[in-house]
């Protein structure tokens, strides 16, 4: 039997170190009955009901964007210039005037770091899968490199493990992803953003998005084929009624069949629900505010999140896609970072997450909806990466960068921890992914709801030993 968790390298025994060598589908229960456990357990009060987690691929450059140092050598602060925002002492990048207008409702983490993990100049591959699960990348990143697949045994997404132990409708899925995979642009897909050990139950529903057509977002699992017809699926779904009955008289080895079954019965609910099928449909929204969001991709993709928040969804990633830039993707400016920035895409974060943010609170929803921009790297804090012939651009760099939160209880208005003079290396209170996975655990009321058991009856935590980031008040 495969390994759940492969070797982690580090020092103590933590959580990590007690559940290895677990086996894959050894959990006591099944998933489904966890979770009614979960929502029955008289769990305290929470603040926020639902999370918004955006990510960035391919890593932002903090110099350039929320964590500006105006007083640095012109080789490290480059061409842009800060501004003011409604946050007395936090200034933002000059194209992010719109973010500027919410930043009293946004706290800034400066301080993250991979702290000295380093695969090369940083991997796109590990780091993705660090940022994502909160848990440290194992041997397996290191000796595959850039062809690690992502594993049935890895770690599951923070997504995934927070739908895991949050209540949802059950006509609607308990965490969605959108406009695509990240990688797949290179066809590389990255580990991490998958439901991992926990199983389908909790795999992203993925709602596809095209460039070209950034208004045509669509589900693939509402994609009925053209030769099963509305009786053909009720014969299906009355089969799985007979499969449900034959399961009650025997017994059933792991709740693998019920895992099974459940994952079927959420098929059947997608294809036939009008909830599930109207919380998917963009065009429904008004014009105005489609236009208000921005005519790409991405930010369409934030409006269809807090749409399906709105319906009842639990958790919604939105990874980030783009052109071609430079040597890298989106984000990944190794060249021409300035331009790329100023042009292709700040603009379009501005819109669509000033608009988000304007949404949830004008909609009465920001208090019970987190939401938080993360990436798996910055940008060095020196201009010219010698991978791109040392043109005006920036290098990976996992050494600092910086993590967005917002709504769910969060303190708006506050920079938590400092990088150095140049934004290269934490200066005051560095943290690690772990802490933001803990953070967002905690803004959800579930940190302490995180222990799952084996076959054995023995625990194990779906979280790092971490502590969250004090920045709820």
């Amino acid at each position: 039997m495969s390994q759940i968790f492969r070797h982690h390298a580090s020092p103590g025994l933590s959580r990590r170190d007690f559940v290895r060598g677990l086996g894959v589908g050894t959990l006591g229960m099944s998933l489904p009955q966890v979770l009614a456990a979960a929502e029955n357990a008289g769990a305290k009060p929470v603040k926020a009901k639902a999370c918004i987690m955006i990510f960035l691929f391919g890593g932002p450059s903090q110099i350039d964007t929320w964590d500006m140092k105006p007083q640095a050598p012109v080789e490290n602060r480059g061409e842009f210039k800060p501004i003011a925002t409604t946050a007395p002492g936090i200034d933002v990048c000059e194209h992010l005037p719109l973010t500027a207008r919410h930043m009293h409702q946004v706290a800034v983490v400066r301080s993250v770091t991979m702290n000295g993990l380093v695969i090369g100049n940083g991997d796109h591959h590990a780091d993705t899968y660090y940022s994502l699960t909160g848990h440290r990348p194992d041997r397996s990143f290191f000796i595959e490199g850039i062809n690690r697949k992502p594993h049935l045994d890895d770690w599951p997404c923070m997504g995934s493990t927070a739908a895991s132990r949050m209540p949802r409708d059950p006509e609607l899925p308990p965490v969605v992803q959108l406009p695509a995979r990240s990688g797949e642009v290179t066809n590389y897909i990255n580990p991490g953003q998958f439901a991992g050990v926990l199983g389908p139950n909790y795999e992203p529903v993925m709602v596809r998005g095209d460039l070209a057509h950034p208004r045509d977002l669509s589900v693939p699992q509402f994609a009925m084929p053209a030769d099963l017809s509305a009786d053909r699926l009720g014969r299906r779904q009355n089969l799985l009624g007979s499969i449900d009955r034959w399961q009650a008289g025997v017994e059933n080895s792991g709740g693998l069949l019920d895992s099974y079954l459940s994952h079927e019965r959420r098929a059947f609910s997608l294809l036939t629900s009008p909830k599930a099928k109207r919380a998917f449909d963009l065009s429904l929204e008004p014009e105005p505010v489609r236009v208000r969001y921005g005519n790409d991709i991405n930010s369409q993709s934030m409006l269809m999140a807090r749409r399906l928040i709105e319906a009842g969804v639990p958790v919604v990633n939105v990874h980030w896609i783009g052109k071609v830039v430079g040597a890298g993707l989106s984000w990944d400016t190794h060249s021409d970072n300035f331009n790329q920035l100023k042009n292709t895409l700040l603009p379009p974060f501005d819109s669509g997450f000033s608009s988000l943010l304007t949404d949830l609170e004008e909609r009465g929803m920001l208090d019970e909806t987190l939401v938080v921009v993360n990436a798996e790297m910055g940008r060095t804090p020196k201009i010219g990466d010698p991978r791109a012939g040392g043109s005006a651009g920036r290098d990976h760099w996992v050494n600092c960068l910086s993590v967005l939160f917002a709504g769910g209880g969060i303190r708006g208005g506050q920079a938590y921890g400092a990088s150095d003079s140049v934004a290269g290396y934490p200066a005051a209170k560095p943290v690690n992914p772990e802490h933001i996975a803990a953070t967002i655990y905690e803004g959800l009321g579930i940190r302490e709801n995180l222990i799952f058991r084996d076959r054995e009856g023995r625990p194990f935590s779906l979280a790092e030993e971490a502590p969250p980031i004090p920045l709820f008040g």
